[in-house]
């Protein structure tokens, strides 16, 4: 065709302005891009498909030279390289340069060129003939993007990860080798196959449309998936898919992550199909494997745990029935191991988080080779059984203490008497200024116990004590001084009061043993010495704060909060501290009273109490009541500052409580903020792996269950050593505080937090770094 193509040229003696004349029909047919150049690089041929990609006609283009229309500017001198060679050389050739359409888009060509010489030898015309690879570039450029990002979450990977990405069709345009292994095809038949080449049809509708429903909205799925090999076999694989978007938000790849869990699902498989009939069992039967992992799981179970059998199946027991691992369950481990059986009471937890005790008898179930296997438990369900007896207990002791307290009223008022009487005589006997401190100490103290008197036959006969108007900043400043004086030297005080605390209405004497009894236990808590600090502030409670916290209500309280770093209180037993009874005290040392009362008075003022305990490192209780604010008792309130809003920076929220994440989220779009919110920092690093561009803010928790804040503040400085970081904690202790400064972090919230600080916070984190 090329050499008829030029004795048809040659044969006629054309002129230039005669080849479009002759080629137009030819020329116009074909897809690819043509161009016909003359030896000067002006433009004699111009066919209908390089008008369409270009968007200028033939007549606006013709006899103009190609590299004053098309090229862009940096290209102009290669390309003039490149058309010099061919005419020199006569010999075709290949490259790849960007043209600019009439709008001004780039689009890239990759060309083919080809010389036609003169009669006498020189070139006459140089033909490019061009294909648009535009789209296939990007697609290579995001496949490089992918491979890029997926780098920055390599923690997630191991050896032993199955790996492959598809386009947002699904359509596979990555296999690593250990995908190509399972699956038993080569990677040349995977790539540009729709990933439902490995599809077992084992999966309902429903679950392929909720993997691809979530996805597809950008949020990350997980789940076990049935897949079928080349060769007909089935397999198991663990999967995670990760999304990731483009400009828009939306994905254009997905990159999903496998692990083979054949051998489990099919042991789980025969067990289940064994296990059927005792489905019909009211006990919770259940078989679990020596590392603790579930086997089997009856409808029993179902009914007394809340989990069903498919999310109990293949989980940790611990992580399902126990709020931490327990000695108890640690002891029935060994003791079944050792003698094949065991019987006993166990306290576990159900999937609300109700406390139950349940009666077990295990037994250790054996291979064919006599070696333990697993465990097969029978426990039945004895809480009702259990709390009726402690209820019939309690009830002894309560009608106890209220026949003791009427009996030794009289008795201990018959001992104030005389104290307080002594003490007046004291008084006019020594004159010096330290006895009369002193006395009056005393004085305050037994008038203090005789109103305990009183309150004690309050809780006997169940009589109110008195409501007044009272300014709480005495009552703490009165609870400094007997704690200055006979706590240990090894126990450092601090205590603040602002000189505009508002007022309450309240019992002073009941006010004050809430503090007491706050004081005390926080001494106990720290036999070996520590921090007590005992702080006072106005709080506004706006309805974000009591979305967070089911006990509060918006308004405006007093808060007075009693913190120390002592021993911390275990999880699993901080949701009973305030039951009556319970105490974590050795024998004789509690009564199990102490924050039951606490509890109750501040329930009785309208208030709520809030805990927040970290082991090792100390617990802060906050008791919140509500202010009564007269004017002649109260300074006029400052005029409120101006919430800060954002500019539409984005901010990654990083807390395992969802409603936190929620709420949080929600402020933030309202105030001008866009938000996105991880539930850890596993979720928290792949995301910021994707936006890292985009995010400007992090606000992570420090406290969070699989990757803590510290170590998610590490990763993610790693990954950018100048980003912005916000510390939340539940625990605003010196020791919480050095830790979260020792990471460079310079911001610290203390949860739980109001719309306004985290506002103010994300405006100064922004402001300073500008």
């Amino acid at each position: 065709m090329q050499a008829s193509s030029n004795n048809l040229i040659q044969g006629e003696r054309i002129g230039a302005e005669q080849v479009p004349g002759l080629l137009s029909t030819l020329l116009d047919t074909v897809e690819s891009l043509i161009v016909v150049l003359d030896n000067e690089g002006h433009i004699v041929g111009f066919n209908r498909a390089c008008q369409e990609t270009t968007g200028y006609t033939f007549d606006e283009v013709r006899g103009r030279c190609v590299w004053d229309i098309f090229l862009i500017p940096e290209e102009i001198e290669p390309v003039k390289e490149v058309f010099e060679s061919l005419r020199s050389s006569l010999s075709p050739s290949r490259f790849e340069n960007y043209w600019l359409t009439k709008s001004g888009e780039r689009r890239l060509v990759a060309w083919k060129n080809t010389i036609i010489p003169d009669a006498s030898g020189p070139a006459r015309w140089v033909i490019g003939m061009g294909k648009d690879i535009t789209e296939r570039k990007q697609t290579e450029e995001e496949l490089q993007r992918s491979l890029k990002e997926l780098a920055d979450i390599k923690f997630a990977l191991d050896e032993s990860s199955i790996v492959a990405i598809t386009d947002q069709k699904g359509i596979i345009k990555y296999a690593n080798d250990k995908f190509c292994e399972i699956s038993k095809y080569s990677r040349e038949e995977l790539l540009g196959q729709d990933h439902r080449i490995i599809n077992s049809g084992y999966h309902p509708k429903e679950f392929i449309r909720n993997l691809w429903t979530t996805i597809a909205s950008g949020k990350v799925w997980k789940g076990e998936i049935k897949n079928r090999a080349k060769d007909g076999q089935i397999y198991w694989v663990d999967t995670t898919i990760i999304p990731f978007l483009n400009d828009e938000g939306k994905p254009y790849q997905y990159v999903a992550i496998r692990n083979d869990i054949t051998e489990r699902r099919r042991a789980e498989e025969r067990l289940q199909e064994q296990a059927t009939l005792l489905d019909h069992a009211r006990e919770a039967i259940l078989v679990r494997d020596l590392e603790g992992r579930v086997l089997f799981w009856n409808k029993g179970a179902e009914r007394i745990y809340g989990w069903t059998s498919d999310e109990a199946t293949g989980k940790n027991i611990v992580e399902l029935l126990y709020r931490e691992r327990s000695r108890q369950y640690e002891e029935a481990t060994r003791s079944v191991i050792d003698n094949g059986e065991w019987t006993g009471e166990l306290r576990q937890v159900t999937k609300d988080g109700k406390d139950i005790i349940v009666e077990g008898h295990w037994t250790l179930v054996r291979d064919e080779k006599g070696a333990p296997k697993s465990i097969l438990v029978i426990n039945t369900d004895i809480t009702e059984k259990k709390r009726l007896e402690a209820q019939f207990l309690r009830a002894q002791r309560m009608e106890s203490l209220g026949t003791l307290a009427g009996g030794i009223a009289h008795d201990l008022n018959n001992i104030l008497s005389p104290i307080l009487m002594s003490v007046r005589m004291l008084q006019m006997k020594f004159t010096d200024e330290e006895s009369h401190r002193l006395l009056a100490t005393l004085q305050k103290s037994a008038e203090r116990g005789g109103d305990l008197v009183g309150q004690v036959l309050s809780f006997a006969k169940g009589v109110e004590g008195e409501r007044v108007l009272l300014q709480p900043k005495h009552l703490i400043k009165e609870v400094a001084r007997i704690f200055k004086d006979t706590l240990s030297k090894s126990i450092e005080i601090e205590f603040f009061v602002p000189d505009n605390l508002w007022a309450v209405t309240g019992d002073a004497t009941h006010l004050h043993q809430v503090l007491m009894n706050l004081c005390v236990n926080a001494r106990d808590a720290m036999p070996g010495g520590g921090r007590l600090a005992v702080r006072a502030e106005n709080s506004s409670i706006d309805e974000n704060y009591a979305l967070m916290n089911l006990e509060a209500r918006a308004g405006r309280f007093v808060c007075i909060s009693v913190t120390d770093t002592g021993i911390g209180i275990p999880e699993a037993v901080i949701d009973k501290i305030f039951e009556p009874f319970f105490t974590t005290k050795g024998q004789g040392k509690g009564t199990g009273l102490g924050l039951s009362t606490v509890l109750g008075i501040v329930k009785s003022h309208g208030g709520f109490v809030t805990v927040y305990s970290e082991i090792g490192r100390g617990t802060e209780f906050r008791v919140y009541i509500p202010a009564a604010v007269p004017p002649h008792l109260q300074q006029v309130e400052a005029v409120r500052e101006e919430i800060p809003r954002g500019r539409g920076e984005m901010v990654l929220v990083v807390d395992d409580e969802a409603a936190i994440r929620e709420v949080a989220k929600e402020t933030l779009e309202a105030q001008g903020y866009r938000a996105m919110t991880a539930g850890d920092g596993t979720e928290a690093v792949a995301l910021y792996a994707q936006h890292k561009d985009d995010v400007e803010v992090v606000v992570t928790d420090m406290g969070m269950p699989h990757m803590d804040g510290a170590t998610t503040i590490r990763i993610l400085q790693k990954m950018n050593p100048t980003i912005r970081i916000i510390a939340t904690s539940g625990l605003k202790s010196e020791g919480k505080i050095h830790e979260v400064a020792s990471l460079g972090v310079k911001t610290f919230l203390s949860k739980p937090y109001t719309a306004e600080k985290l506002l103010h916070a994300l405006s100064d984190v922004l402001d300073k770094n500008k």
